[in-house]
């Protein structure tokens, strides 16, 4: 691929496909894989694309073009990904059981039990209702983890599936490529990093950028556009100098320049605040040798040629990445006082650093080393810290495990211990053995003692004192351990060692939370309200429900949602056998239209105003317009109140009022005022998608005081859950304040209502 192509979210060759352009499809697949696997079963591929072919033969995509188009453009991507004969055949196969009538014996039977595990693995839960979509989230990514720690390849190709789907978003609703924006840019992503899969990370993060921000994405390709032939003259001057260096000193090499991609760009200006004008290190160049003594002859002769900046130079060759990326950073300034990046590595080390886990794929040679399992370790280790966690903490976790950034520290033997940014002693202790963290009485970091919370950087050569006698760790250590892998040992600790102190404080707990609530603490002995609460909690007794909730395995607001939904159900079933309720004739619904009621009337044409954007629970008051109907307004929207001083406009406003809404959902609008800073974007998302608030709209600016603003246009029940959004967006660190907007000191009729 064009080291200098930039990412258009657009494959118009799966995309375009109709039924006749299935067999080409199909047809470069088995070219493509034939060439990187000479001993392809080649009966077998087409019999697997035969058999997912028909599968899916009733089934179209949004643009319209047959299914099978999306299987074969993923099962290209896991070919160019250089994976096996079984991965591709389940890359084809990768949708059967989720969405057809295919099972896994059928699979099985066809291809072979490794290929139907494969898909199993890949495929979602969806046959299995949950009560929040977290939890549903949750499931699957638990499912996932669980099937990568058994064969890596089920994440290969749902990476290759979820790359295809981002490629066609656009025939999804906005809301829709909003949330799978999002979800790649926090899950997908950072696992291809993971997974040491540069290249595709950095086209799954562009082409979920076109989404989160299309406004900012747009905004840098057009200054990419107006300087491409500045920037491709100063590559070419690069290169070449490079290159004529390397030819005199007798080393041989390739050199690849290239630019940097759209959200490396976007990420640069939005942390540290700076204009597209002001990044000046647009550009990187790669530098392949055939040893390793050679890359670091290339490194001085670079010095040689350009200016180091110092501080930014990076040996990763001496000290790999635990993503088995190696490959020495340094950044220079050339005579044009342009910086740039110049990375040195062997062919073999471009080739992982390209696609990761997939250039060193242990089954191409039939056997499973080793060296291979331990490299996948991590993901059975983050599994198992996973297991007593609940749906909210557990993404939030994954996030910090999985995706953050990294500290490297040093035992006092020299060996590396990897942690994620922001990491303590704690982490340090309990990343060597739990038996070391729970018998932890002290720590040194470069030899003097230091606190617990003391968070780690680079380098630190990390020393523990432990003792026999050690009562074990305290309960505030939870809140300083930065991995969940810490946290979680922790839980075990008191969960094992504490329970009848765990039962005590979990019951304490429940019952502070219920009295806030206003629900009496007798509810936890009543059996009609508590059995299918724990039915429903998973716990087989009241004492495992304290004890969890005493041990952190489960908050009280959990337990007291399943208390408040069973309660309500008591109430309305005793409510309806009142025998004065009984009398009583069923109430007329009255829907009205779009849930408002005008007067007497039941047809009038309405529509809601955009000034005020109001919603079931807001006071409300129509305006007659001419030839629309009635327009709604809030009546503390400030047309209505002006309108109702002029004289003219006096006889136009009429009453109105709600009826039934039914689950009808009205769009509001909202302005945020806030701090510009990193990820502002992607915490309001992440806030409404936790109160199931759906987003039709955000569009934000940044202001000349550093401030940003936000306007959102969202979809809402009722006021109430309107009201409760904005709460928890206030919340957001760097917000200020969080308004619904009225509107310009206009009279209505001026603006069109």
């Amino acid at each position: 691929m064009d080291e200098k192509k930039r990412i258009d979210g657009a494959e118009p060759s799966a995309e375009s496909a109709g039924i006749d352009e299935v067999e080409k499809l199909y047809d470069e697949l088995e070219k493509q894989t034939l060439h990187d696997n000479p001993n392809l079963n080649r009966a077998r591929l087409r019999s697997a694309f035969e058999y997912a072919r028909k599968k899916h033969e009733k089934q179209v995509r949004k643009d319209g073009s047959p299914y099978i188009t999306h299987p074969l453009a993923a099962a290209m991507a896991c070919t160019q990904m250089g994976l096996d004969e079984d991965s591709i055949i389940a890359c084809l196969l990768h949708d059967t059981i989720e969405d057809t009538d295919a099972t896994h014996e059928e699979v099985a039977k066809l291809f072979g039990s490794q290929v139907a595990d494969i898909v199993e693995g890949v495929t979602k839960l969806t046959r299995v209702v949950y009560t929040t979509k977290e939890e549903a989230q949750m499931e699957n990514l638990r499912k996932m983890l669980l099937a990568m720690s058994k064969d890596i390849r089920v994440i290969l190709i749902k990476i290759a599936d979820r790359l295809h789907n981002m490629h066609t978003m656009n025939f999804q609703s906005e809301a829709k490529r909003r949330e799978k924006a999002l979800e790649t840019m926090e899950i997908y992503a950072p696992l291809a990093h993971r997974l040491g899969m540069q290249r595709v990370k950095w086209e799954l993060e562009d082409l979920s950028l076109i989404y989160l921000d299309p406004i900012g994405y747009q905004e840098i390709v057009v200054q990419l556009d107006a300087r491409m032939e500045q920037l491709s003259d100063f590559m070419d001057n690069i290169q070449e100098r490079i290159k004529h260096r390397m030819e005199v000193s007798g080393i041989r090499c390739e050199v690849y320049g290239r630019l940097k991609h759209i959200y490396s760009i976007y990420r640069k200006m939005v942390n540290q605040n700076k204009k597209f004008d002001e990044v000046l290190d647009l550009c990187a160049f790669r530098v392949v040798v055939d040893t390793i003594p050679d890359c670091y002859n290339v490194l001085g002769h670079i010095h040689d040629l350009f200016n180091p900046i110092p501080g930014r130079f990076k040996d990763y060759i001496a000290t790999p990445k635990p993503n088995m990326y190696q490959s020495i950073h340094t950044s220079v300034i050339g005579t044009e006082g342009i910086p740039f990046e110049v990375q040195i590595r062997t062919a073999e080390m471009h080739h992982t650093a390209e696609y990761g886990v997939a250039a060193h794929w242990k089954y191409k040679d039939g056997i499973a080393g080793a060296a291979d399992e331990e490299k996948f370790e991590w993901i059975r280790s983050l599994l198992e810290a996973q297991q007593d966690t609940e749906a909210p903490e557990f993404i939030s976790e994954l996030k910090v495990d999985m995706f953050s950034d990294e500290v490297f520290v040093f035992t006092p033997k020299g060996d590396v211990i990897n942690l994620p940014a922001g990491a303590t002693p704690i982490d340090f202790a309990y990343s060597i053995h739990s038996q070391v963290g729970n018998h932890m009485t002290g720590a040194k970091v470069n030899g003097r003692i230091v606190s617990f919370d003391r968070v780690l950087d680079n380098g630190d050569i990390v020393e523990v004192s432990t003792s026999p006698t050690a009562k074990g760790p305290a309960r505030d250590w939870i809140s300083m351990a930065k991995s969940s892998a810490a946290r979680a040992k922790i839980r075990q600790w008191f969960k094992k060692e504490k329970r009848e102190e765990n039962i005590i404080r979990g019951r304490s707990a429940m019952e502070a939370a219920l009295k806030h609530s206003g629900i009496h603490a007798d509810t936890l002995n009543d059996p009609e309200i508590m059995t299918p609460v724990l039915k429903k909690l998973a716990v087989t007794g009241m004492d495992d429900l304290f004890a969890s909730v005493g041990y952190g395995g489960m908050t009280t607001v959990r337990a007291l949602n399943r208390i408040k939904e069973e309660v309500a159900k008591v109430q309305k079933q005793e409510k309806a056998l009142q025998p004065e309720d009984l009398l009583k004739k069923p109430p007329v619904t009255e829907k009205g239209v779009d849930g408002i009621l005008v007067g007497d009337l039941d047809n009038c044409l309405v529509k809601f105003s955009r000034c005020c954007t109001p919603v079931p629970g807001d006071t409300v008051v129509g305006f007659i317009t001419k030839g629309f109907g009635v327009s709604v307004h809030r009546q503390s929207c400030s047309n209505y109140r002006k309108a109702t001083e002029a004289d003219k406009a006096a006889g136009r406003w009429v009453p109105v009022r709600w009826g039934d809404t039914g689950a009808r959902q009205y769009t509001a609008a909202l302005t945020i005022t806030a701090e510009a800073r990193p990820n502002l974007i992607v915490d309001i998302v992440t806030a409404l998608n936790a109160d199931k608030i759906g987003v039709t709209s955000l569009n934000i600016r940044e202001m000349p005081d550093g401030g940003a603003l936000a306007f959102l246009s969202v979809l809402v029940r009722d006021s109430e859950a309107l009201n409760a959004a904005m709460r928890h967006l206030r919340g957001i660190r760097s917000v200020r304040d969080v308004q619904r907007p009225g509107t310009e000191a206009e009279l209505p009729e001026k603006k069109g209502v």
